[in-house]
């Protein structure tokens, strides 16, 4: 990483990463108090844009007993100043950190308005929680359980300072109760288990708040482990295969072959071909049962369509010809063509493979998960949490999300892209990704066969092979879920078939290209 602003804005720690982090700028001399005012004033003047004082004037503010309760101190001080009417509620004040404590004098100097029941915020316009930074490793209980079921159910829009209390720093884990935040403000680097997805109700819009963490204490203590990345606008602009050289050519823009569709998922097939095609793969086969072959060439008169009626025409398909070969998209759990032998084969050539839907019930044949660990060329899984399941039985997803997936893609020598809320590729257990943008647009059959037709289509286009695979499969992640938002906005959520979804995949390629 060589740009400021990249690192700050797309890297994600975890707790320790985050704790050594700030202990080497204070001892290379930040005082602990300049940081908490610095994060603190960026923090006030957030919120006093995002509510303006004319719509929310009463403000509640919940404090701990630590730096991120000496946080909320400052916040609230500075929204005084600023003519918000503010209320005050500490139930652990006699045990403040020193610092802590500092900030609570003054504020009551200051004459704010303290209060001794959290039913008095219960009015308030807005509700900013300061009650736990990251690092909370304890089950939240007694009168704060309560306290937060009743914050909660006033439904109040509501902001949380650095993550929402209650929230495992790294796992998501629910410690007892959370907080039920409208917006979440992350200090200074995105903290890992705002990503998982049992935090997801939890958290609201999450937004990074720039402290000017010093860039090169960020790479030091990134470099030390396998770094976890949120894909950015940018990543994905440097990485899309535009514009083309003059001098190219078909084969040189990716030779890929889908092997898909069944007669009962003859759906699959075509929105697989769909994805495909918005990628600008430069040659597509679809090797699809021979009763879907008309129906695919008049879908795709542009691409070449095999038709399969015997074992033997799989054997011609001459697997080794093509860059890419995405398998399993609605070809159904019980194809007569599809034999051991074949899918042993399948896994054994010199050649990027794509597994997804189906294909996943093949692996768990006789020993095929063993020989896929053992691949030589990339290997790109593409399961929903279910799937995920399946394959990896002893991996717990809710427990922590990423760790399994880590753990997942390791075991596999593959590159795992988990789809979900916040999607995450994770390339041997090494690099990980994270799509911090998502919709409920997804949630709809075939939107997953697009996605790995338009994977297939990217990964195949050989000018992209300067670039890392999980770099690649994370920016078609992210153009298939900008491609949804997009998609959303003009046809609602509930509107968005696998159909327009491609085209809308286009559309958020343009939007790149164009800004």
């Amino acid at each position: 990483m060589n740009n400021i602003d990249e690192i700050q804005n797309t890297v994600i720690v975890t707790t320790k990463q985050m704790q050594d982090i700030e202990k080497q700028m204070f001892t290379q001399g930040m005082p602990v108090a300049s940081l908490m005012e610095k994060a603190a004033l960026l923090c006030s003047q957030k919120i006093n844009q995002d509510y303006p004082l004319n719509q929310y004037l009463t403000v509640g503010i919940i404090i701990g007993n630590g730096h991120n309760g000496g946080d909320g101190l400052v916040i609230a001080r500075e929204l005084f100043f600023k003519g918000y009417q503010i209320k005050v509620y500490t139930p652990f004040a006699e045990k403040s950190k020193d610092l802590t404590a500092q900030h609570l004098q003054y504020a009551k100097f200051l004459t704010l308005n303290f209060v001794n029941n959290i039913d008095e915020l219960k009015y308030c316009n807005l509700i900013i929680d300061c009650l736990f930074g990251f690092g909370l490793n304890r089950v939240i209980d007694n009168f704060l359980y309560d306290n937060i079921l009743r914050v909660n159910s006033w439904q109040k829009p509501l902001i949380s300072i650095d993550l929402p209390s209650g929230i495992d720093t790294d796992t998501g884990e629910v410690l007892g109760v959370v907080i039920k935040a409208t917006k979440t403000l992350c200090l200074g680097l995105w903290k890992l288990g705002l990503f998982q997805s049992s935090v997801t109700e939890y958290t609201g819009k999450i937004e990074i708040i720039d402290i000017g963490i010093p860039h090169n204490l960020i790479e030091e203590t990134i470099n030390k482990s396998n770094p976890i990345t949120l894909m950015s606008k940018k990543k994905v602009k440097e990485i899309l295969p535009l514009p083309r050289t003059i001098n190219t050519h078909k084969y040189h823009q990716g030779n890929l072959l889908l092997i898909c569709g069944s007669c009962q998922y003859a759906g699959a097939a075509l929105l697989s071909g769909y994805g495909a095609k918005s990628s600008g793969v430069g040659m597509v086969t679809l090797a699809v049962p021979e009763s879907l072959k008309l129906t695919i060439i008049n879908h795709f008169p542009f691409a070449l369509v095999v038709g399969l009626s015997e074992i033997k025409d799989l054997d011609c398909l001459s697997l080794n010809n093509y860059d890419v070969i995405a398998f399993g998209m609605g070809i159904s759990k019980n194809n007569l063509l599809l034999t051991d032998k074949f899918i042993e084969k399948l896994l054994t050539i010199n050649t990027t493979l794509i597994i997804d839907a189906d294909g996943f019930n093949y692996l768990l044949n006789k020993n095929f998960m063993d020989i896929l660990s053992n691949r030589k060329s990339p290997t790109i899984l593409t399961p929903h949490e279910g799937e995920f399941k399946r394959l990896f039985p002893d991996l717990d997803l809710t427990k922590n999300r990423f760790m399994a997936l880590q753990k997942a893609a390791k075991r596999t020598n593959s590159t795992i892209l988990l789809k979900g809320e916040k999607t995450m590729i994770s390339h041997q257990g090494k690099n990980t990704w994270i799509i911090k943008e998502g919709t409920p647009a997804l949630a709809r059959g075939g939107s997953g066969d697009v996605l790995s037709g338009f994977i297939g289509g990217l990964v195949a286009q050989r000018n992209l092979t300067q670039y890392p695979i999980e770099e690649v499969v994370a920016t078609a992640a992210w153009l298939h879920q900008q491609g949804a938002i997009l998609a959303a906005k003009k046809h609602t959520q509930m509107g968005v078939d696998g159909v327009i979804l491609a085209k809308y995949i286009n559309k958020a390629i343009s939007e790149i290209i164009n800004h």
